[in-house]
């Protein structure tokens, strides 16, 4: 029954994404006809997230463009709403093969209020988008000249010429560029009544780069040799710090589990239990289940949700689906996926739940739908408040609120609570190689470096330092202007950072329990977790240090959003430290004979 509804949503997601969209159906043209131009925001260059609509600038509005007095809006799909794309019809007339030198676009004179509002803009470095046959174009709206260090010396200029230079190849466009020209500038400086003139020029140029690859310059930056030596430098970086910790673990870790082996052994020949120290003195206390069992369920199922989302989001992009440009397709991608893999949170969780003896299942499939949900929900509401408030285009429209609601209630809460039936009814219990005692074991005094937060320090430190040199071109693509397109690197040092998750977490465990502390089934889920912390704090120094992002609306969008994929992070490698911790206690105990 659920596998033709599964197909049709894979291809329904294949169609939402699909390469290439234009309103030529299939991009090619003849001399003279029409090329579809689209203006689609403006906003300060160093604040990605801070955009408006083209016209909240008084630029000219072409009579050609105007239906019912109205702009005319082009119809976009979920994903490019939910990127802040605003797209209608674009003030230029760039017709296929027509050479311009000059083109008057229209004169305007420009009140005290206009020229204080494009001074406002050229004084924060705005910036235009428009899309040409879907090739996205760029460039400053104006310049500031500083003839002084105090402000009232500088100068502002508003660009009045924008000269475009097009490639084709037969009938189709292959590339354009846009050049403001520095000499035609309108002087801004003053509060007074201008007289503008904007005019634009075009020239067409032939070229033998075929359509399939006129994308490909796009993501030429990401793949300079000089990036590449970085990336595999991480790479390198992050394999010798899973070399070091592997090596660690063979020749520490396990040496000493040998010789508690042999000590075990040994003592259990002897049957002599007076002085039993270490892990297999807390036998009977290692698997009592830990409190609060339903949130522990909850953050797992979770956890194991959003490590689904972020496999399927990586083949999708080493398949090519999210290459430079296709507006939207990574926000369609993670809003469907997230939708349909809920079921597995719901599986996991309540089944984990039914092993861990939890009757209350439903109160836990409620916890699960919210844990991460919740706060992604008020954070977006906030943050969406305060985009309507700036009037900016990252406010989203109240019909695509309507949509995501409409995908949570008739997609993503029947498969939580299917999932949570099927863990329910899966009827698994939970694999104890030793029984547990009635009641725990006092925990001896421990010194403070094996309290909770430093060991946290010390587990998410490792994996953090694997994925550090990454993290910096991860955040210069998603909140700045630079394009990432090498998935296989980052796939490579996404595997690097699950296995060293994995390793810190068993070695920090086996440590806790040699010291007798049985309380490790939280602990290994935090300690996993960490490491979402130290992105977050590299948020931090990222804002301060290696951004030029400022503004309230920015800045709340910035730490917003990066909180709750930090959390999603902590979630997610939470569960898998605390399913490696699992297995190598389960694995420890089952060597040893229990009773």
């Amino acid at each position: 029954m659920w596998k033709p509804i599964s197909i049709f949503i894979f291809l329904l997601l294949c169609h939402r994404i699909s390469p290439v969209r234009s309103d030529a159906s299939n991009h090619r043209y003849q001399p003279g006809e029409p090329v579809p131009l689209y203006a689609n925001k403006i906003g300060p260059f160093h604040n990605p997230s801070e955009t408006y609509r083209y016209f909240d600038l008084p630029f000219c509005i072409p009579g050609s463009i105007l239906q019912f007095d109205h702009i005319k809006e082009k119809k976009e799909a979920l994903g490019e709403v939910l990127n802040g794309d605003r797209l209608v019809s674009g003030p230029y007339s760039l017709d296929f093969l027509v050479d311009k030198e000059s083109d008057l676009l229209c004169k305007k004179k420009l009140t005290k209020e206009e020229v204080s509002q494009f001074r406002k803009a050229v004084e924060k470095d705005y910036y235009f988008q428009m899309y040409y046959d879907d090739l996205p174009i760029w460039g400053l709206i104006g310049r500031v000249d500083r003839e002084g260090r105090a402000e009232k010396d500088y100068r502002y200029y508003l660009y009045e010429h924008v000269h475009f230079d097009i490639q084709y190849n037969k009938d189709r466009v292959i590339d354009i560029t846009a050049r403001m020209d520095l000499h035609s500038v309108l002087d801004l400086t003053e509060d007074k009544e201008v007289d503008a003139e904007f005019t634009y020029s075009v020239k067409w140029n032939e070229t033998d780069i075929p359509f399939e690859k006129r994308m490909d310059k796009y993501a030429q930056n990401s793949s300079l040799p000089h990036h590449l030596e970085i990336h595999w430098f991480s790479i390198v970086n992050s394999c010798v710090t899973v070399l070091l910790l592997t090596g660690f673990l063979a020749t520490i870790l396990m040496r000493i589990l040998k010789n508690d082996f042999i000590k075990y052994t040994h003592d259990e020949e002897s049957a002599d239990d007076q002085d039993e120290t270490g892990w297999k003195y807390i036998r009977g206390d290692v698997f009592r289940f830990p409190k609060y069992k339903s949130l522990f369920a909850a953050a797992l199922g979770c956890g194991t949700q959003l490590f689904t989302l972020a496999v399927f989001i990586f083949l999708l992009g080493l398949v090519g689906v999210f290459y430079p440009y296709n507006r939207g397709a990574l926000f369609t991608a993670l809003l469907l996926m997230y939708a349909l893999t809920s079921g597995i949170a719901g599986y996991t969780s309540t089944s984990f739940y039914r092993q861990l003896e939890g009757s209350n299942w439903v109160r836990n499939l409620l916890l699960t739908g919210s844990l991460f949900g919740g706060p992604l929900f008020l954070t977006f509401c906030f943050l969406n408040s305060t985009a309507i408030a700036y009037s900016a285009t990252a406010a989203l429209p109240f019909g695509t609120i309507i949509v995501i609601i409409l995908i949570w209630t008739l997609v993503t809460s029947p498969l939580l609570v299917l999932g949570g039936i099927a863990g329910k009814n899966s009827g698994t219990e939970f694999q104890a190689p030793c029984r547990t005692t009635k009641y725990p074991r006092e925990i001896p005094e421990l010194p403070w470096y094996r309290y909770t937060i430093p060991q946290m320090a010390m587990a998410g430190f490792l994996p953090f330092s694997a994925i550090y040199i990454e993290l910096y071109y991860i955040f210069a693509s998603v909140w700045g202007h630079k394009i990432y397109t090498i998935y296989s690197i980052l796939f490579i040092v996404f595997i690097i950072l699950l296995i060293v998750t994995a390793f810190v977490t068993v070695a920090l465990t086996y440590f806790q329990l040699a010291a007798e502390d049985h309380n490790w089934w939280w602990r290994s889920f935090l300690c996993g977790g960490s490491t979402g912390i130290f992105i977050y704090s590299y948020c931090l120094y990222y804002y301060h240090a290696r951004s030029d992002m400022s503004g309230f609306m920015q800045t709340s969008f910035f730490f917003g959003y990066m909180a709750c994929i930090c959390y999603g992070f902590f979630l997610m490698l939470g569960a898998v430290g605390f399913r490696a911790a699992l297995v190598f206690v389960r694995h420890i105990y089952r060597s040893i004979k229990c009773e």
